[in-house]
């Protein structure tokens, strides 16, 4: 474990003193490559393109027009809005000012938001025109917001809204200079803010440094190895964890520009044209957005190739039907990769294998270890504990939280005095629990807080639910840990099949039993039609142990 010490050495006669800050990848693309492209959706559902250097003079007239309204540094200025070209403008332009760009989630309940933009104190706020509804629902909570940008092709004249102070955006571009001095910003400086969810208590605000966010850039280009040559699709919500930071990333690479606007989890087929049309070969995204894209794919009389694609996968661990089923049809990759909002995100990155491992695995062991979260990104410093905080091997076998440090992983959350629980010794602590093999391949095997605990052994969840999707006809599966009056706590299942018909416990039994010991399996299986998810399309475990507390009461 290295220490936390720093010991200062002689000095350097580098340009220490040259700021890492994220002006300067834009600035650089618009340079070298200003006729690169951003294709981009538009309200009307068409498409339109346009360059890095055109996109740049609207990011200047952007921060131009900001500046005019009375942001400058320090300031927080919200964005209410899908992953459009605006959105993207405006990930340069607000930090370029030293401004913080503060990510707002529109599928947060009214109250929920209202905490957020009070408790960071922002500003103003963008909206785009089909948003209104919610920031009209928004602005009495949020006395403290000067004024709204409305962001819409249509004249303002045109738009009815209750909001207050009502500006519109391109009215403002048109009237500004498509040149700006930018400042040089210290690079400790917030670049944006983003906010969990809150399953628990409030939600906790992460504020991410220019510094942390370049440093976090280079290593996703590395190990993703993105370049020019590459077409990014940004599917994940730009206003989550800066679209995991894919946005930085292609910008750093010069790679062209997909941004697919408003979309719906049950109409992806929008995205899986997108993704032929434009060659696109690289995209982020989570099982439950890749799961209904496969199944298009699978409609189609002829089959893309997706052979160069790298397909990011986070939230939840994908299924080896998925990344088989993405594999056979199309040569896609879907790599697994592990992170969090507190983490920028990325820690882990499970692309290819170690040259060590590619002629010892067979095809079906390469294939499970597909599964694994990964290796951990140069730069990340990591350790496995236990309960007691102390640090169990990496065998593959032992279990411990994980823990985390490093430029892009956070030390503390904004304003928030007793999240000393949240840190250990100067590591963020995860809340996940998992293994390390002796390769290095991280393994998350449950959430501390879903472990389910029977008989005073641990079952992982995240196991058992990936065995039962492997079935041919469960498409969803959550498996939670209820009270138990002899065992602590027994496993239930919860699943979604593809006919809505239900499935007799022995049957799901015998998908588990290579896997499971007899007593680790669930004695009861429910069948929904949806299981409850987050905002972020995670399973809201929370949500389930509450509805179904009392299956046990009378045992």
């Amino acid at each position: 474990m290295q220490s936390t010490y720093i010991t200062k050495g002689r000095p350097s006669t580098h340009g220490d003193s040259y700021q890492l800050n994220t002006t300067t990848m834009i600035r650089h693309a618009a340079r070298t490559y200003p006729e690169q492209e951003i294709v981009y959706r538009t309200a009307d559902g068409g498409w339109d393109r346009y360059t890095y250097g055109e996109s740049y003079l609207r990011i200047c007239q952007a921060a131009n027009a900001l500046r005019r309204l009375g942001v400058g540094p320090g300031d927080v200025v919200g964005i209410l809005d899908w992953n459009s070209r605006r959105h993207f403008e405006l990930y340069w332009a607000i930090p370029g000012l030293a401004a913080v760009m503060l990510q707002m989630n529109l599928r947060l309940a009214p109250e929920d938001l209202g905490y957020v933009t009070d408790h960071s104190e922002a500003s103003w706020i963008l909206v785009d025109e089909t948003l209104l509804p919610i920031a009209e629902k928004l602005a009495p909570l949020v006395p403290q917001v000067k004024g709204w940008i409305v962001m819409t092709d249509r004249p303002l004249s045109q738009i009815s809204t209750t909001l207050t102070n009502v500006h519109h955006f391109e009215d403002l571009l048109r009237a500004e200079d498509k040149h700006i001095d930018w400042p040089m910003v210290d690079e400790t400086s917030a670049y944006s803010a983003c906010y969990t969810t809150g399953t628990t208590g409030r939600p906790k605000g992460i504020y991410y440094s220019h510094r942390g966010i370049y440093l976090h850039t280079l290593a996703m280009d590395s190990v993703i190895g993105m370049s020019s040559d590459d077409t990014a699709m940004l599917i994940t919500p730009m206003f989550h964890g800066q679209c995991w930071g894919l946005p930085q990333a292609a910008v750093q690479a010069m790679a062209k520009v997909v941004l697919p606007g408003r979309y719906v989890a049950e109409d992806t087929s929008v995205l899986v044209d997108a993704m032929i049309e434009e060659k696109v070969t690289v995209a982020n995204g989570a099982p439950a957005i890749f799961t209904p894209m496969l199944e298009y794919i699978r409609s189609l009389d002829n089959k893309p190739d997706f052979s160069r694609a790298r397909l990011l996968s986070g939230a939840t661990e994908p299924s080896l039907s998925l990344m088989r089923g993405f594999y056979d049809l199309t040569g896609a990759d879907i790599i697994h990769a592990y992170g969090a909002t507190e983490t920028t995100p990325l820690v882990t990155v499970n692309k290819g294998l170690k040259p060590s491992l590619r002629e010892v695995l067979s095809d079906e062991q390469t294939w499970n270890r597909k599964r694994c979260q990964g290796l951990m990104v140069s730069g990340v410093d990591f350790r496995l504990v236990d309960g007691a905080g102390k640090d169990v091997p990496f065998d593959g076998i032992s279990q411990g939280e994980v823990l985390l440090r490093g430029p892009w992983i956070i030390e503390k959350y904004h304003k928030l005095d007793d999240d000393g629980d949240r840190f250990l010794d100067g590591y963020w602590r995860s809340g996940d629990v998992g293994t390390i093999d002796q390769h290095g391949y991280l393994k998350l095997t449950d959430r501390l807080k879903d472990v389910i605990k029977s008989g005073g052994e641990w079952i992982s969840s995240i196991d058992m639910e990936n065995a039962l999707i492997a079935h041919p006809r469960i498409r969803d599966a959550a498996v939670v840990g209820i009270e138990h009056p002899k065992w602590q706590e027994r496993p239930v299942a919860l699943l979604v099949t593809d006919d809505g018909t239900e499935l007799p416990l022995d049957e799901i039994h015998e998908v588990l039993t290579p896997n499971f010991a007899k007593w680790q399996l669930p004695d009861t299986a429910l069948f929904l039609e949806t299981l409850p998810r987050t905002s972020v399309g995670k399973l809201d475990k929370k949500s389930i142990r509450a509805t179904y507390k009392d299956i046990y009461k009378d045992i």
